[in-house]
């Protein structure tokens, strides 16, 4: 149910909440105990990183962490590859589940974010995403992680209403120079969830 609304159908670019997308797929595609070595293709992928090196060997969920609090574009790219082959495979998994979503006014042509022309989406789309994927327990669990150790790296939420908002319970920042600032929140209190797209 809206509970308010604002150009809601206003197609724009949305930086790293794309990552709520490739989350989600890995969340119900990958075993999250699964460990990864870094390709190299993913390291040194331009914008937020968790400073991947190549050959070094994570898990699934360390690299989800990786992507989600710290949001890393290299965690997005390592993970896209291991699950779709490459990027551009990966990406197509996006746009299935997006139209499998009902997601009319929104394409993906990359697991991270950075702008593209063909990369966008709305914020009743977004919402109608996130909404979906907190029904998913370890996406949930993921994006509700406030600080996360993972090896040597300290993985702190970019979500500052997490320390802000009784009841948040995540989802994504995101921010390009073009997209502006972009927020993905949810939070739940007695049993009611509000998802909020900004």
């Amino acid at each position: 149910r809206v509970l308010y609304e604002r150009n809601a159908d206003e197609r724009s670019l949305i930086a790293s909440t794309t990552k709520i997308m490739t989350a989600l797929i890995i969340c119900q595609q990958c075993n999250v105990l699964d460990r990864v070595k870094i390709p190299q293709e993913a390291v040194g992928v331009e914008g937020s990183s968790m400073y991947l090196q190549p050959g070094e060997v994570l898990t699934v969920q360390e690299l989800l962490y990786g992507m989600m609090l710290h949001s890393g574009n290299d965690a997005a790219a390592a993970l896209a590859i291991y699950c779709g082959g490459t990027v551009e495979g990966f990406a197509e998994l996006m746009n299935d589940k997006a139209r499998e979503l009902g997601m009319k006014d929104t394409h993906f042509t990359n697991p991270h974010g950075l702008d593209a022309p063909d990369h966008y989406s709305t914020a009743r789309d977004l919402a109608v995403l996130a909404a979906y994927a907190m029904e998913d327990p370890i996406f949930a669990r993921t994006v509700s992680a406030k600080t996360v150790t993972v090896g040597q790296r300290q993985l702190t939420n970019h979500n500052k209403l997490l320390w802000q908002l009784n009841g948040c319970e995540g989802i994504k920042t995101g921010y390009t120079k073009a997209a502006g600032r972009i927020l993905v929140s949810s939070a739940s209190r007695n049993g009611r969830r509000l998802i909020c797209v900004t």
